[in-house]
């Protein structure tokens, strides 16, 4: 037995390995895609609005279907779904790569979304199943939730080295010789399984919430072009009321619902739900304009741009893991409230941000916003785990990961409204005392205002350092907008965290209660409960 148990222990590294490389792929295009912005909007002649769509499409996919990918994987076997989202995921990449025009690649982005939406929560379940030994599976699930953090980090700089040798295809063809060889040793060495529970998908609960955070986001995002009482807005903000509306009223009937409404009763699984909601909010919002400032309002090239986004990605894998730490010993409450007031002062110290402005003076706001919503995330999570029955933990566990994907979406999708307002109520008064013609003012008016500054370049040469004075002041005041909003929000979390959430003493007094009404459960009760914990 001594003799095999190298061996096989080796196997199941390697599965590991595999899996994690796909995992890796799909958070890796959640990143990757900012530093690219500019020369996608310049190639496909994109305007910031539509950029938003570029990262929102891909996020919204994901975050609407997570609740559905894991019950997917328990009905029709965790395998075959795992690699039938990767094969999905490389095919939509390389659409992506192809893309001739900005509506091939956003329809390529949603089906890149949904392809790596069933790969998150399946794969875990995989890795589950993979390690049945409770410590060796708490050790591949570390490994595995650690490289969200690394694809994190590697985003920015791996996207800007690879765009600036390449060109921006370059960030969706790498995707394609990993995958092949990740699919190429899963498909001949993963074992399938299946939940031991067989669980109905609830199809109609997943249309109703899909139509609800699509119209809601699409809302957000278009406001800036068409004004917040267009009758289209109105009406999709309507539309996204009446289906959350049936959303709810649905789940509440279903005797096997995608999401069980009564773990709304728990203030605490609310609170960190919002926390968590509003620290990815300031987190991709963030990401998003800092891409705009860096590479249009001070020039750099995409490489220089994501070498600088180290100062927030290494701060956030560095803080992941004392975040962790900090909330075993302290309870998650505390570091909850410390990295609020840290993400608060990073943001509003971003928003001080000028034309021209050196990373001398604004590294250690990112660091401290990295920091801060490492200190908020992992401690939230504990907070809200702490809050159910263990039973719960896997639907749980999708709730959590399901507030911090729409609160990417909103991030990104108001920030950037707010920026794209302010350049369209500003720009056209800055450009009246630039020496220009009628016609070339008018384009270039309409054309700096959806956020593209390249047009500057095809200006006459004696207008183009005019122009550039008198805009980028108006982008730089666009950013503080969205950067303010940002910390609002962290101060808002920090505060409901604040008086809501449960002290250290009273949250291990529900840990104790929670194990302790656990313990008596009868043994044929133990599938069903690993069942739930690994398939979001």
């Amino acid at each position: 037995m001594t003799s095999t148990t190298p061996d096989a222990t080796r196997g199941k590294g390697l599965l590991l390995t595999f899996i994690c490389i796909g995992i890796f792929m799909v958070y890796l295009d959640s990143t990757i895609v900012n530093v690219a912005l500019p020369e996608i909007q310049q190639d496909l002649s994109a305007d910031m609005t539509q950029l938003q769509w570029v990262i929102n499409a891909y996020a919204l996919v994901v975050a609407c279907l997570l609740l559905t990918a894991g019950t997917l994987g328990d009905i029709f076997g965790r395998k075959r779904i795992f690699l039938g989202g990767l094969v999905g995921f490389l095919a939509a990449s390389v659409l992506c790569a192809i893309a001739p025009n900005y509506e091939f690649l956003l329809v390529a982005r949603v089906l890149q979304g949904a392809a790596g939406s069933i790969m998150i929560p399946v794969s875990l379940a995989l890795v589950s199943t993979t390690y049945p030994a409770p410590a060796a599976r708490a050790r591949a699930i570390g490994i595995w939730a650690g490289i969200g953090g690394l694809a994190l980090a590697a985003g920015p700089v791996l996207g800007g080295v690879l765009v600036d040798a390449f060109g921006w295809q370059s960030i969706f063809w790498v995707n394609l010789p990993f995958g092949l060889v990740a699919l190429a040793v899963l498909a001949g060495k993963l074992a399938e399984s299946k939940a031991p529970t067989r669980r109905r998908a609830d199809v109609l609960g997943q249309i109703l919430f899909i139509v609800a955070m699509a119209s809601l986001v699409y809302g957000l995002i278009e406001a800036s072009a068409r004004g917040w009482s267009d009758s289209l807005i109105l009406g999709s903000f309507g539309v996204a009321l009446v289906a959350l509306a049936a959303f709810v009223a649905w789940e509440l009937r279903r005797p096997d619902p995608m999401l069980p409404m009564n773990l709304f009763r728990s203030p605490v699984l609310v609170v960190a739900g919002a926390v968590n909601f509003l620290g990815l909010f300031g987190l991709y919002g963030s990401i998003f304009l800092l891409t705009f400032y860096l590479q249009q309002v001070n020039g750099l090239s995409t490489t220089a741009a994501g070498v600088r986004f180290l100062a927030l990605n290494v701060s956030i894998m560095v803080f992941s893991y004392i975040a962790s730490v900090v909330a075993a010993k302290f309870g998650p409450k505390l570091p909850i409230l410390i990295g609020s007031v840290a993400s608060a002062v990073g943001l509003f110290e971003l928003a001080q941000l000028e034309p021209g402005s050196g990373f001398g003076s604004y590294w250690w706001a990112m660091a401290l916003l990295g920091a801060g919503v490492s200190l908020v995330g992992a401690p939230a999570t504990v907070a809200l785990l702490s809050s159910v029955r263990p039973e719960q933990a896997g639907t749980a566990s999708g709730v959590s990961n399901t507030f911090r994907q729409v609160g990417s979406v909103f991030g990104v999708a108001l920030t950037g409204t707010l920026l794209i307002q302010h350049l369209r109520d500003a720009v056209p008064d800055a450009l009246k005392g630039v020496d220009l013609d009628p016609a070339a003012r008018s384009e270039a008016v309409d054309v700096l205002s959806s956020g593209d500054l390249s047009v500057i370049a095809g200006l006459p040469a004696g207008a183009r350092g005019p122009v550039r004075d008198a805009v980028a002041p108006i982008f730089t005041d666009g950013l503080q907008i969205g950067f303010t909003a940002a910390a609002l929000g962290t101060i808002v979390g920090g505060l409901l965290a604040l008086v809501i959430l449960p002290g250290r003493k009273k949250m291990a007094a529900a840990r104790a209660a929670a194990a302790a009404a656990a313990a008596p459960a009868p043994s044929a009760d133990a599938p069903r409960a690993a069942s739930g914990a690994t398939s979001v």
